[in-house]
């Protein structure tokens, strides 16, 4: 599950505003690369066709889903508290529940089995 925790307002490249939700997923254990262990949360924006009332009404909401990351094409991040640029290889994406269970169907039919009768199964 993800919550929606909060929403801003930007301004697309057309000189058009719209609204982004911030949705976070379920707390997680990482190892950071000194070796030490702290808890945190992936989180990520995405577009909304929602204005700042229908935004308002969606905070605090689930949505059935997890937020995954994903490889892309190498950038440049700045950290806004920090200042300090690094460069990144992985974004994040939200998938919905019904999208990973698709992607669990989808596995080859050598993956499935018959019970032989004989077995004796209670449904």
């Amino acid at each position: 599950m993800v919550t929606v925790i909060s929403y801003d307002q930007r301004q697309s490249e057309e000189g058009k505003e719209f609204y982004t939700l911030t949705i976070q997923g379920g707390i997680e254990v990482v190892q950071s690369q000194n070796g030490k262990l702290y808890m945190t949360a992936r989180k990520m924006s995405i577009p909304a066709t929602f204005d700042k009332q229908g935004c308002e009404m969606v905070l605090g909401k689930e949505l059935p889903g997890e937020i995954k990351k994903v490889d892309c094409e190498s950038y440049k991040y700045t950290n806004k508290e920090t200042g300090e640029i690094i460069t990144l290889s992985h974004s994040y994406e939200y998938v919905a529940e019904e999208k990973q269970k698709e992607e669990l169907s989808s596995f080859p039919d050598a993956l499935t089995f018959t019970v032989p009768e004989e077995v004796g199964v209670n449904v």
